[in-house]
């Protein structure tokens, strides 16, 4: 059993004992300290609750909601519904914060409490610290009977969510509808499984093939949207009937996409081709994260903008954005961040962007991608012993490429040109995560494993 506590929740798996996975006493400690640090921080005694559709969903659900009325505070319950719904939710209720329920990507037998401000944005790193405290020492006070939480269920912001979309300036309706899209959606059994096709019905999409679309929780392969796990949704695209295939994770905040013969747009590509078309018509800036492609610093800048790199994690993304004014921003994993929205992950923004660029480029979805610089992404690690100093690994790596440009916010990511690697470790385990990017996997590989064999013979030249 795993249960990993993070400054921006806490998640692991369902079952097992106390504080060695996510059962019932977690799901109430940890709830209470968030609604707890809402009180003390806002002064607000409402929060905004949503989840997917995992079949641990409703069981956490209502330890939730019931921990927060036993607080005194207010539980509004979106039910089934998106991350990128709720996060929506939290500021037009006027509430102190928001969970999710989602472990995102992660396989069924895993949960999470993923935490929202006030303003429907992940906590940051000091405040979930606090929380986290606050769940330490358990220093929490509940509510009197006649002061308990009221709860209420609201099953209407899905439908604001997207006419919010509709709305949209760069969201063309009408040249979708004319484009006379045919789509598969691969829901893998999840919210998306509703929130993805009544979306693409008010965008006038005329075909709509659903592929693991009940909202059952079981889902029918690895919910996080790699090439690896879609296998049917591309054998289905590759019998030609369809112009573009769809698939989000289990919350809706991430998408991926597949060309009209089977093969994969890239899931790196996803917020490349968005950018793209937002840059053309609101020129500006962009943000990803440190370990995102190149290719969306290319389009930035052939538009006249300029990108920024952040720390990997999603608050990073946003506070960079909004210190930059950027236009758009993410991160390569599939997420698109529009902030004309809101400042959050939401792949159905995403599909609207993307379909109204696709329904205007009048290209294939193929030959949409083909008109990107193409990078690829070596991802590596290296496993460490226990008592090995990470930092100092880092520090050495920096210093032996000192007049290559460097970055730092976030481990060490070394520049060649038109290359890079990406050194950081890992917060809870031995670890290096090691990611190079290059116009071919090969030469990736080969950047990765010159990396790799530096921090070995560093490591080597410690032990003697």
């Amino acid at each position: 059993m795993a249960l990993i506590k993070s400054i921006s929740g806490i998640r692991g798996t369902i079952g097992g004992e106390a504080g060695q996975g996510l059962t019932p006493v977690d799901v109430v400690k940890f709830t209470a300290a968030f609604g707890s640090w809402v009180q003390q921080t806002t002064n607000i005694n409402t929060i905004v609750i949503g989840r997917d559709a995992r079949l641990s969903g409703e069981m956490v659900s209502r330890l939730v909601a019931a921990t927060l009325q036993g607080l005194g505070i207010d539980v509004i319950d979106l039910g089934l519904s998106t991350t990128p719904t709720v996060e929506m939710a939290v500021p037009a209720k006027k509430a102190g914060g928001g969970i999710i329920l989602t472990a995102s990507h992660n396989p069924k037998q895993w949960n999470a409490l993923k935490l929202l401000n006030q303003h429907g944005e992940f906590i940051n790193d000091a405040e979930g610290k606090l929380v986290l405290e606050i769940a330490e020492q358990e220093s929490f006070q509940f509510a009197e009977v006649n002061k308990l939480g009221k709860y209420r269920q609201s099953d209407k912001f899905l439908k604001k969510h997207i006419k919010a979309i509709l709305d949209l300036p760069l969201v063309d309706v009408e040249a979708i509808k004319a484009a006379n899209f045919k789509v598969v959606v691969d829901a893998v059994n999840s919210s998306g499984g509703f929130a993805v096709p009544m979306l693409l019905e008010e965008l006038g999409v005329s075909q709509i093939e659903k592929l693991y679309c009940e909202p059952d929780g079981n889902f029918a392969h690895n919910p996080e949207p790699l090439p690896e796990n879609l296998g049917e949704i591309a054998r289905v695209m590759e019998k030609g009937s369809f112009d573009l295939g769809i698939v989000v994770d289990p919350d809706v905040d991430r998408l991926a996409l597949v060309n009209e013969d089977g093969s994969m747009f890239g899931e790196e590509y996803t917020l490349v081709a968005v950018a793209d078309y937002v840059l053309k018509n609101n020129p500006g800036n962009t943000v990803s994260n440190l370990s995102s492609t190149r290719a969306l610093r290319d389009v930035t800048e052939k538009a006249g903008g300029t990108y920024y790199a952040s720390a990997v994690g999603e608050v990073n993304v946003v506070n960079m954005m909004k210190a930059q004014n950027a236009v758009i921003g993410g991160e390569g994993n599939g997420g698109i961040i529009y902030p004309e929205l809101h400042y959050g992950r939401d792949a159905l923004v995403g599909i609207a962007l993307f379909l109204s660029h696709l329904a205007k480029s009048g290209l294939r979805m193929s030959t949409l991608r083909s008109k990107y610089p193409s990078y690829y992404i070596s991802k590596n690690k290296i496993e460490l012993t226990q008592g090995i100093d990470v930092d100092a690994i880092l520090e050495k790596v920096q210093k032996q490429y000192a007049k290559q440009p460097i970055n730092t916010i976030d481990g060490v990511k070394i520049e060649f040109d038109k290359e890079w690697v990406h050194l950081r470790k890992s917060n809870t385990e031995p670890i290096i995560r090691i990611y190079a990017e290059s116009d071919s996997l090969s030469t990736a590989d080969h950047l990765a494993n010159k990396i790799i064999g530096d921090i070995k013979e560093i490591i080597s030249d410690k032990s003697e």
